[in-house]
């Protein structure tokens, strides 16, 4: 065992994981020495870096709230999970409807490990975790966990926040997503983030760069790339725009620069 309780045996200590710089940069707790070396070095290449990944979690939080509350939905499939960090999605969607029921889902040791805090469900509602990479939707939507948490009958919410910039061309990330969206019944909802370099190109170019050297290679996306994953769908209002814009609650999210967001955000129905 590490010192952090987590299985030495499935654990790289010795190399950077983007949950854990996530984790880091975040002012979490779960990382090692080369996380926070990885960190630190993105951050020197492109100091928004803190402000463009709380933006992202702060879009996440908007998003699920809405959801639950605009748009009624009680189910939810996360993607991507990555390392629990309250308030959890789960945490979010059950303040407003406790009865809501979640299924996370993450290829992750680390957060396989610390999934407990994924697990905490009011007693109305339930919350699980599928160990799967979402490179196989396959796998993910025969889990067990699936059908015996989620009503495939009534709309679901499908989550993908932060992940779709580690999969590659040849992965095929809009195939995944219409893959895993394919059994969701009609009102069903598609939630993303999605990754760019169209408003801070070299700086973001920079990180990209830090991250491949780490064998975390990145494919960022343009705006119009980004649209292909909501084709056929009905984009929410105002649509896809940079995190920070997308029904923004009046904090920080206003004084917020363009230039300091690399992310695309969007919600959008299934017809």
């Amino acid at each position: 065992m590490t010192d952090n309780g987590w299985p030495a045996d499935r654990i790289d200590t010795e190399n950077a994981h983007s949950a854990r710089i996530y984790d880091y940069i975040l002012g979490g707790k779960d990382f090692y020495p080369a996380d926070k070396e990885a960190g630190d070095a993105m951050s020197r290449e492109w100091p928004a870096m803190p402000i463009h990944m709380k933006a992202n979690r702060d879009w996440m939080n908007r998003a699920v709230a809405y959801l639950a509350k605009e748009a009624g939905i009680r189910q939810f499939l996360d993607i991507g999970t990555g390392i629990p960090t309250s308030p959890n999605l789960h945490e979010i969607a059950q303040s407003v409807a406790p009865e809501s029921r979640v299924v996370y889902v993450d290829n992750d040791p680390i957060v396989l490990t610390l999934s407990q805090g994924l697990l905490s469900s009011t007693p109305e509602g339930r919350t699980s975790y599928v160990e799967a990479d979402m490179t196989d939707p396959a796998t993910i939507l025969d889990a067990p966990e699936i059908r015996e948490t989620l009503d495939l009958g009534k709309p679901v919410a499908l989550t993908v926040i932060a992940i779709v910039h580690f999969v590659l061309d040849e992965d095929d990330a809009v195939g995944i997503v219409r893959r895993l969206l394919e059994p969701l019944p009609s009102g069903s909802y598609l939630a993303m983030t999605i990754g760019t370099a169209e408003f801070a190109p070299e700086e973001v170019g920079r990180v990209a760069r830090e991250y491949a050297a780490r064998n975390m290679p990145m494919r960022l996306r343009t705006f119009s790339e980004a649209d292909e994953f909501f084709e056929g769908l009905e984009l929410v209002e105002p649509g896809i725009v940079q995190v920070h814009k997308w029904h923004p609650d009046g904090s920080e999210t206003e004084s917020i620069r363009d230039e300091d967001i690399a992310m695309y955000g969007a919600v959008a129905r299934k017809p």
